[in-house]
């Protein structure tokens, strides 16, 4: 991934600043219990949801033991329909193909439909150093990038903003990128959607070369597939003569037919709907009708790597629909920011840790962001473990040493010898009953845990020891 969330600091200390922000968590409380109620709502409606899970399931991880297979019938079936396939190590070789690829047409400007694999390699900022502009076309991206922000959330970049605030974007930069905002525009939905419509509407009609991302690539047409709610990725999908997809490895699935497993799925677990407003796909070139020249450039940046993780795999499962997050008591707490990528909650605890590896102090720390409570497992739609990949990532973490894991793991060493060891136990037991009013508050070298959290007292006899006075 690119360094472009790099530098934050790490979960706890990001964290610790958004759960003082009452505005942040009364916005994010209020979105996330919505979609999480009408998401349950919908998904209820389904007797054979849970054959529609496994089946997901199923269907991603014969996908990924065979990646290298359908990657190459993908590569086929787009040059056969006219298309252009580049394949990207990294974020920085993807940003150097799209800029030339812009750069070749003549243009200077672009727009775009959301797309997450732009975000990760910092798209944006790569054309931008090349004297190119990126208009973001989704309702949310565009609030997201007016306001000079970061997207919290994988479906609802903006969910952290509230009408209020939108109203005040708009007012104060939409002159500043094009169209203004009309004159007394209110914190109204309809004047707000109103405002941005007429704002896009000028750069979908100018824009000749459009850059999206894609949900399903299927391999056996070469047909690429982008789902959403508004109708701009449509515009954006269509209008410009030349179109460039950025699409990660994993987005591949074999045929139609496991696509329309996703169909199903996906829509329930993201915006609660039966089926999504708007369903685009498109395959290569056709003569006059759509963008005359295409190009999709397959992104890796770490999946590959993630990929030969046995345990980590299955986070390339995942279709980014988000319920996880809506359901997560971090997330609902910390809000996306905290976890300085543009994977935040649940899913991308595990997911960034893995593509940019747990080197950096961020990365170390997203694995620890979670209770463990496995709500985010119940609901995931492609039956992804987190919890369990969550535990993993901790063990890799650990592995790497520092004064925290270097503590924690004599902790463990010297409980694992005494709990080898009954007499000793007993004893210890015994003598932490006796000095129970001695205890400290604080645990020496522990602070960070129990500073936040209250030790439990002890009782005043060991229960083995009740044990043999009252049951045997």
């Amino acid at each position: 991934m690119s360094g472009t969330y790099l530098g934050m600091p790490s979960f706890p200390k990001a964290a610790r600043e958004a759960v003082h922000n009452e505005t942040l968590r009364g916005n994010l409380r209020h979105a996330t219990h919505t979609i999480r109620d009408k998401r349950a709502k919908a998904v209820a409606e389904l007797a054979d949801w849970a054959q529609l899970r496994e089946a997901g399931k199923q269907i991603k991880d014969r996908t990924l033991r065979h990646l290298d297979e359908y990657l190459v019938q993908l590569e086929e079936s787009v040059t056969a329909a006219g298309g252009t396939v580049h394949w990207a190590a990294d974020g920085d070789e993807a940003n150097r193909i799209v800029a030339g690829l812009v750069k070749a047409t003549g243009e200077r400007e672009v727009v775009k439909v959301k797309s997450m694999a732009t975000q990760e390699i910092g798209l944006n900022e790569a054309l931008e150093a090349e004297g190119i502009a990126a208009y973001e076309t989704d309702l949310a991206e565009l609030i997201v990038q007016l306001g000079e922000d970061r997207p919290s959330h994988i479906l609802v970049p903006a969910i952290h903003r509230n009408r209020g605030e939108i109203r005040e974007i708009f007012a104060r930069t939409m002159s500043e990128w094009g169209r203004p905002a009309p004159e007394g525009l209110t914190d109204s939905p309809a004047e707000l959607a109103e405002a941005a419509r007429l704002h896009l509407r000028e750069k979908f009609l100018r824009a000749k070369v459009g850059i999206s991302g894609a949900n399903f690539m299927v391999a056996e047409t070469g047909t690429l597939v982008v789902v959403e709610s508004e109708g701009n990725g449509r515009m954006c999908l269509t209008l410009p003569e030349t179109l460039i997809s950025v699409v990660g490895i994993e987005k591949i699935v074999p045929t139609w037919q496991d696509l329309e497993v996703f169909l199903q799925t996906l829509p329930r677990s993201s915006t609660a709907e039966r089926m999504n407003p708007y369903t685009s796909t498109w395959t290569g070139t056709t003569d006059a009708d759509g963008p005359q020249d295409f190009h999709l450039v397959l992104l890796d940046n770490g999946r590959t790597a993630t990929l030969a993780d046995e345990v980590g795999r299955q986070a390339l499962r995942c279709i980014r629909c988000s319920a996880c997050l809506n359901v997560c008591p971090v997330y609902e707490r910390a809000g996306g920011h905290a976890y300085g990528s543009v994977y935040p909650g649940p899913i991308g605890a595990i997911l960034s840790p893995q593509l940019r590896g747990t080197e950096s102090e961020i990365d170390a720390s997203l694995p620890y962001a979670s209770s463990l409570c496995g709500a985010c497992y119940d609901v995931c739609p492609v039956a992804i473990d987190i919890p369990e990949v969550l535990v993993h990532l901790r063990e890799r973490v650990a592995g790497q040493g520092g004064r925290g894991h270097r503590l924690e793991k004599a902790a463990m060493k010297a409980a694992g010898w005494v709990l080898n060891h009954p007499a000793a136990l007993a004893a210890g037991e015994r003598a932490a009953s006796r000095t129970r009013g001695l205890h400290p508050k604080r645990l020496p070298g522990a602070a960070a845990w129990t500073d936040s959290r209250d030790l439990p007292e002890l009782p005043p006899e060991p229960f083995r020891d009740w044990w043999k006075k009252n049951r045997t």
